[in-house]
């Protein structure tokens, strides 16, 4: 049910286009939902109910009261990053404040609520509306002439100091604004309200049953969902027509009143920021929205939460017109009145300027974001605005780090800079930035986690529970790029498991930053690593229920996701099932997608096209000093050139690649480089020399590495062991059975390794090598059972196996 005061419709505080007090030109008006609620309020002051159930009912009813006066939507911040911080003090009953405080409910709706707390003042309420409903127009003026006066009711808790009076004056006041013909349409509408929850779906006429003391003629289970009409200016005396009381199928199509509308942009800015999950759809909320704003085009705040609606969905263009528009409300609202200093025109334009900069980095419009960067520098520079320069610097930064650019020296003044000016946000922003060039670069790990302590300690100091978050994700990326996977699946469940430090409002709690979705995915990686495909399955599950698809961090989780399926179909053998693939991660990372193809072309035996693809994939890592992509090009280059038998012009780009590995402290590639040199050098003739470079390399890979690379490192140094013990394709010559019978535990280790990742491939290698081995050791059975598993697999695969010589 709408307003049905002739102010809605225009706003008398509003001259030239600005509005100079309340944005809604009315705070409240009476509508059927509320008059039920004044029923519920008056009974609570007229008869006598238990303390518990008192004690529900004021639950029921206070947080309305609570959340009345404060004007909750104009705590949307102007700030630089895209985030809203919403002032809502609500309690622990946020169901009840999101009925009370949200667009009227439905007579059922509200009926159900108040007889979980006190059936008997259920009963009553409905008892007063039918009184009303089933009566004439006298009845209801009778009801409004009857409620306690906040001014004369001393004894009742509708004193004009409750907040109980404080709700009764105001509807006491909406109503007593209306004409005769407003109050005629307020009956007509509660009539309506009230039938139509009677109203049987098979007719669809208000059949209203008679009101009984009997319960069972009270029910409560109808599932009609029907709100009284919205009526425009023109139409409020005009004749009223039944079409104007049926709207089942659009309930909320008119203007909210101010509380409500603060309520409904608090809530969702809330949500947006929190849970996304629980905000509305993108849709629905721009619906909402487009209403809202076509009845007051001036609403600064519902532009803001536009924008940051927009933005869920990638929508550049209407996003930049949100924020424009936002900020453009913001100065003519007449709010701020200086055109300097703190406060006034000149923050709102350097701050829009500074928004703008943000948006155009997000969707990586560098030369736009620039312009946008200087405009606000040079306007904070006039206002000597220290705080907004220094966002700005941070911004700086930010965009040369995305530009490819080294901005080491800049990020260190902006930390210098924000420390001088008791920034601490700003600061620890700049040194985790500092320590992610720094792991980069090469620097050790330690002095690393030693900037990240510091930091922490700042954090928790000021209670800085996003950046704590972000300095955990970050830790867990740094040990997983050092190879330290038991370390980052620690880091990763410590974020998890802790407990924000943020308020709790509306039921729901801040876990779907960028960190958690990071932490998700590093989690998700590792137990791929480890073939516990099942509990990567609900850890996906459960990233893309809480970032959704069209949400700004969903391509954290979409491009883990693809590169998991890409690598066990791979482990696999399934390339027609890979190749599909590639496309897809190239849309979401290049750099991934380039370096997977060469992959599937160097699988397929397409070596010439591969060479090509992984020598422009390399120089384009150097120049933008992506080393682990190096190091991976590297590598696969070397397998290419074992293709050709060409190991010894292998062993330079190996080298190569250890020295790099080791330069910037990369173990788990720096291991998987060993692997490489230590095959190659056991097909150069030289197995005892592989088998000691081999265990340097065994352990670490043991402890901290993939279960396909433990299977392919054992491997490997069975083949190096039985080399050494004297075997030799052929079967000739006299073999070292201490060796031999090493080299059979360590292949049945290989075995179980490749088995937990269904490698078919692998496992035909190993048969093949333990029926040589159990052949030589005269085990019949043991090599005639190797020999059956390897001919089943060799069939089933229905492809050559490629010689077991030339792969590692």
């Amino acid at each position: 049910m709408a307003s049905v005061h002739e102010s809605l419709y225009f706003n008398p505080m509003m001259t030239n286009g600005v509005v100079h007090a309340n944005v809604f030109g009315i705070k409240d008006w009476v509508t059927p939902y509320k008059i039920s609620v004044l029923a519920l309020l008056y009974d609570m002051t007229a008869t006598k109910i238990t303390l518990p159930e008192r004690r529900r009912l004021n639950k029921l009813i206070l947080p309305l009261q609570q959340v009345m006066d404060r004007s909750v939507c104009s705590c949307l911040c102007v700030c630089v990053c895209v985030c809203v911080h919403c002032c809502a003090g609500v309690g622990a009953h946020v169901v009840l404040l999101c009925c009370c405080q949200g667009p009227d409910l439905t007579l059922g709706q509200f009926l159900k609520t108040v007889e979980e707390c006190c059936p008997q003042a259920a009963y009553a309420v409905k008892l007063r509306l039918h009184e009303m409903a089933d009566g004439e127009l006298k009845d209801m003026e009778y009801f409004f002439s009857t409620l306690p006066t906040p001014f004369t009711a001393f004894d009742s808790e509708a004193y004009k100091t409750s907040v109980v009076g404080l709700f009764m004056r105001h509807m006491l006041l909406a109503y007593n604004k209306l004409s005769f013909s407003q109050v005629y349409k307020l009956y007509k509408s509660l009539q309506h309200y009230y039938h139509s929850h009677y109203a049987k779906p098979a007719d669809g006429q208000a059949g209203l049953p008679a009101l009984a003391a009997d319960d069972s003629d009270m029910d409560l289970t109808s599932t009609e969902d029907t709100v009284g009409d919205r009526m425009d200016k023109e139409e409020l005396d005009g004749p009223l027509h039944e079409s104007e009381l049926r709207n089942d199928n659009n309930p909320s199509r008119g203007p909210l009143s101010q509380k409500q509308a603060e309520y409904f942009l608090a809530r969702q800015a809330y949500l947006l920021k929190n849970d996304e999950n629980k905000a509305l759809k993108p849709a629905a909320l721009q619906e909402e929205l487009n209403n809202m704003l076509k009845f007051n085009p001036d609403f600064a705040e519902a532009h803001y939460l536009n924008y940051l609606n927009s933005m869920r969905v990638q929508d550049i263009f209407l996003s930049a017109h949100s924020l424009l528009h936002y900020f453009d409300r913001l100065i003519l609202s007449g709010n701020e009145g200086k055109s300097n200093g703190d406060e006034g025109y000149g923050r709102s334009l350097r701050y829009a300027a500074l928004n703008l900069a943000s948006l155009h980095c997000r969707f990586g419009h560098y030369q736009q974001a620039d312009l946008a960067l200087q405009e606000a520098i040079r306007i904070a520079q006039e206002s000597n605005d220290h705080v907004c320069l220094q966002h700005c610097l941070s911004w700086l930064y930010t965009l040369e780090q995305m530009r490819g650019s080294d901005s080491t020296v800049l990020t260190e003044d902006s930390v210098k800079m924000a420390a001088h000016f008791c920034l601490p946000y700003l600061a620890s922003l700049g040194i985790q930035s500092l320590v992610q060039q720094g792991a980069t670069q090469g620097k050790t790990a330690h002095k690393l986690m030693d900037a990240l302590k510091d930091t922490d300690i700042l954090h928790w100091k000021h209670s800085l529970s996003e950046l704590i978050e972000i300095s955990l994700a970050q830790t867990t990326s740094i040990w997983r790029m050092y190879g330290k996977s038991t370390m980052a699946l620690q880091q990763a469940q410590l974020l998890l498991n802790m407990s924000s430090l943020e308020p709790v409002n509306f039921g729901v709690q801040q876990n779907n930053t960028e960190a958690f979705a990071v932490a998700l995915c590093h989690l998700a990686e590792l137990h791929a690593e480890q073939g516990l495909y099942s509990a990567v399955s609900e850890i996906l599950l459960h990233l893309k229920e809480q970032f959704p698809p069209h949400s700004q961090h969903a391509k954290l989780w979409m491009l883990c996701d693809l590169k998991i399926q890409f690598e066990r179909h791979m482990n696999e053998g399934k390339y027609h099932l890979a190749e599909p693939l590639v496309t897809a991660i190239s849309a979401l990372n290049k750099t991934e997608g380039l370096y997977r193809k060469a992959q599937v072309l160097k699988a397929l035996n397409r070596s010439t096209e591969a060479y090509s693809i992984l020598q422009r994939l390399q120089a384009h890592c150097e120049k933008t000093k992506c080393t682990e992509v190096v190091i991976r090009v590297m590598l696969s280059t070397a397998e290419l050139h074992w293709e050709s038998s060409g190991f010894s012009t292998a062993l330079p780009l190996l080298l190569q690649a250890l020295a790099l590995a080791r330069q910037h402290h990369l173990q788990s590639l720096a291991s998987e480089s060993i692997l490489h040199l230590a095959f190659t050098q056991l097909m150069l003739g030289v197995p005892e020399q592989a088998l000691s470079v081999l265990h340097e390399a065994i352990e670490p890979v043991l402890a901290h590495g993939s279960v396909m690379d433990k299977g392919r490192a054992l491997l490997l140094t069975a083949r190096c062991q039985m080399a050494v013990a004297g075997f030799r394709p052929n079967g000739h010559g006299r073999a070292d059975l201490h060796l031999a019978v090493l080299a059979v535990d360590t292949l049945k280790e290989a075995t179980a390794y490749f088995s937990k990742l269904s490698c078919k491939e692998r496992l035909r290698d190993v048969h093949f090598l333990q029926a040589q081995l159990h052949h030589a050791l005269g085990q019949t059975s043991q090599r005639n059972k190797s020999a059956m598993l390897f001919r089943l697999l060799d069939q089933e695969l229905q492809s050559p196996a490629p010689p077991v010589s030339m792969r590692l």
